[in-house]
This record gives C-alpha cells, structure tokens and sequence, in this order.
C-alpha cells in the first residue's frame, strides 16, 4: 500500500471534469486537490485519463497515515467513508493479517490510517494497543530489547488510552491484563483481570461461548496467583523498576527484603538472578534460578536465563541442555536459537553456529543480531 517515503509519492490535484465518480456517491468539493498515489512509473509519464478512483483512495489512505496535520484530513476522512462504507473493516482485516505474518511496517502504517479516519474508534484503539504488544513481544524474543521497550511503550499509550475510554469493552481490560502481567505490574495487572470479571459476572456462560468462560477461569486464576504470591508488593514492583533501569543493587536489595517474607514466590527468585545476571555475577545468579525452578518455576526463560549463567561459567552442555530444554517448550523462540548459536561459537563449532542462526533468520527474516554474526562468520 505504502512506499518507503509515502508522502513523496503523491500528487495533489483538482480533478478533472469528465472523471465519473457517480458509482461512489461522493462530493466533490471544487478548490482542494485530491491526494493521488502515483503510478509506478516517472512522475512526468503520469496522464490525468490514466486516473482511477483506487488511486485517490490510495492517496487518502497516505495522508490519513502520514500527514494528519493536513487542513483537508477531515474532507478526505469524510469522502473516503462515503466512498468506501465498509473501508474500516477492510483496513482493520488487512493490518491484522499483516501483523499476524509480522510484516510489522505495514501493519503499522495500516493502523496509522485507521486511527486517523476515525480517532475515538474503541477497536481500533485496542487492535493498536495488541499490535505495538505483539511487535515488542517478537522484538524481545529476538533479542532486540530496546526496540521492544520502545514498542512496549507505545502499547503502554494505547492501552492506556483504551482503558480510558468511556465503558471500555471486557476484553480491553483482559487484554491489558495480561499486558502489564508481562511488564510486572501485578496490581494493574490484578486491577484489570478483576474488572474484566465484574464485568462479565452477570453473563451466562451459553452468551459468554466457550471463549469467554475460558476468559473468565484464567483471569480469576490470574488473580488468585498474584494474591497467594503477594506479588502486589511494593518491594516487588521497586525491584522491578530498579533493575529494568540499570540500577541493580538497588534492586537486589528491594527483591531480597521481599523474599525474606515470601521466601517461595519463584518469580522473585528469579528477579534475584536476574538482577545478579545483568552483575555479571554467573554463579549467584545461577543459584537464584535453580531456586526459582524449585519453587515452581516451568517458564522457557528461567531455563534460557540458566544456558546463559552456565555457559559464562564454562559448564557448555549443561548450558546446551537448558536451550534444548528452553526450545520443548517454546519451539520457535528465535533468541533461544541464537543462544545456541553463541553456545556453538564458544565450542569452537562455526559451521553449528551458521546453521542456527539461519534458523533464526528462517523465522525472522528481520533478525539484525543473526545477519550480523552470519556476515561475522563468512
């Protein structure tokens, strides 16, 4: 739908008498020229009777993502919906699909349109919120933290944004749930899942289906978990927060006086490995995460978080074991195949190392570290 420079690749035009937009019920308000998608060829090849109508939707759709500060953008929001009724379902199918298959830009750009041709839209508020989630999620599993904290931070906006709306669907805040479960946050975490619940008490199950009684078991056993766990704690979030930020002693010191009083909470055991990992200290952090592990831990990433203090300490297949162990259980978590692809290299094994890391790019084409250790390899 888009080029790499969207705007460049537009002419704005008043249009001419004898185009016939009759078929589309629409107004043509004479003095604002109307975006045009240029054809492929050059900008001098283009001839007035080669327009077409998709073109000028095309070109709407441009301005709408790109240029909302356009004094027209309400003219071209208005024609377009005239034109094109059911364009918003269209769009909205279109830039799921594209994020389902990861093409991330276009998906992106897509949304972008969508949330300019109608701004207060509740679904597409929350279907941006879920995007920018999912690209984090893929970025990270990618090793790509800092463009996932980026991404995180713009579901973070859309989220918010949802959950502001007036009478907010139940399924903003399940899903915003499990948004900040991921970031940590357990009390907003807990705050939606029991909204979700209040929400949907007086529902029967026969109007709910089986996927919002499958909604409704997992939310209260989401509650259920951070309360038995006390993870609404604010040791716990301190510690979070200080070591996301680089401040790692400060948060050792938040997660242990937390453990002190819930010396079981297997996730706090693992912020204590974390936060002695990002220290560089293999051995102590090794040991929080085989206490993580013994207090229930069956998450893939204490396993990989295990590979990675083992190989630093030199124990190679021991670590190996932990990436095999981490891959049973997320097969297709491209940072775990890059691990092993690290773990190769530490062997001395090049031609292993190659063959996992175009695993990687197998998955994820887009996956900077691979393409760099590939080219570091040739």
């Amino acid at each position: 739908m888009f080029s790499s420079n969207p705007l460049n690749d537009l002419l704005f035009i008043d249009l001419p008498d004898d185009l016939d937009l009759s078929a589309y019920k629409i107004e043509i308000k004479p003095g604002i020229p109307l975006p045009v998608q240029k054809p492929l060829q050059a900008e001098d090849s283009f001839a007035l009777k080669n327009l077409t109508p998709e073109m000028i939707f095309a070109g709407i759709l441009v301005v709408l993502a790109y240029d909302t500060e356009n004094p027209h953008v309400p003219y071209y929001r208005e024609l377009l919906l005239s034109a094109k009724p059911d364009i918003k379902q269209e769009l909205t199918e279109a830039a799921i699909l594209k994020a389902r298959n990861e093409d991330f830009d276009i998906a992106e750009e897509i949304f972008s349109a969508l949330r300019s041709l109608d701004p207060e839209d509740p679904v597409t508020v929350l279907n941006t919120a879920l995007f920018f989630d999912q690209r984090a999620e893929s970025y990270r599993r990618s090793g790509l933290n800092d463009d996932a904290d980026a991404y995180d931070a713009s579901a973070y906006k859309y989220y918010k944004q949802a959950l502001g709306a007036d009478s907010p669907a139940p399924d903003v805040f399940f899903n915003a749930g499990f948004f900040y479960l991921k970031q940590k946050d357990f009390r907003n975490a807990k705050d939606c899942f029991e909204s979700f619940l209040a929400l949907t008490v007086d529902i029967p199950d026969e109007d709910l289906g089986e996927n919002g009684i499958y909604k409704k078991t997992r939310a209260q056993e989401i509650v259920n978990d951070i309360n038995s766990r006390n993870l609404e704690d604010e040791q716990f979030k301190a510690a979070f927060e200080y070591i996301s930020n680089g401040q790692e002693e400060k948060g050792l010191e938040s997660i242990r006086a937390f453990l002190q009083n819930n010396p079981k909470v297997w996730n706090a055991w693992f912020m204590l490995g974390w936060g002695l990992r990002k220290l560089c200290r293999w051995q102590d952090a090794k040991d929080a995460f085989l206490q993580s592990i013994e207090c229930g831990s069956t998450e893939a990433d204490t396993l990989n978080e295990l590979a990675i203090c083992s190989m630093e300490l030199g124990q190679l297949k021991e670590s190996k074991d932990y990436l095999f162990q981490a891959l049973s259980i997320e097969p297709e978590n491209t940072k775990y195949m890059s691990n092993l692809g690290y773990l190769s290299l530490k062997t001395g094994n090049r031609d292993e190392a190659k063959k996992y890391f175009l695993t990687v790019l197998e998955f994820d084409p887009n996956d900077k570290i691979a393409r760099k250790m590939l080219e570091e390899l040739r």
